[in-house]
């Protein structure tokens, strides 16, 4: 699937909504490592971005992401509108990322 055809908005300019195929998700659980926790808590010390726990981050999102695309795919969706990202700490150090979104076939008007 072509990434101009996920969108946070429930339409896509030039494309027409041919039908809706419903709520496609990806989900994922990350944990952090020791030597990540270790390497994020000297970051800490110094202030600023953390870098190790942004990355472990984007990386989940990309991960949730593919597989709803994936999903979308799947059942014959050619477009997956309204995409949202949700984040829920499972355990201590254990975090879910789920991306979510309508699936939808579309077409060029």
């Amino acid at each position: 699937m072509d990434q101009g055809m996920t969108t946070t908005t429930f339409e896509i300019a030039g494309q027409r909504i041919v039908r809706q195929l419903g709520v496609v998700r990806g989900i994922t659980v990350r944990s952090r490592s020791l030597v990540g926790n270790i390497g994020a808590a000297f970051q800490i010390l110094f202030g600023g971005n953390i870098s190790l726990y942004t990355q472990l981050c984007e990386r989940a999102r990309q991960e949730a992401f593919e597989i709803m695309v994936s999903h979308a795919e799947a059942i014959g969706a050619n477009a997956v509108l309204g995409v949202r990202y949700d984040a829920t700490s499972v355990a201590s150090a254990v975090s879910e990322v789920l991306a979510y979104g309508t699936a939808a076939v579309v077409e060029r008007t």
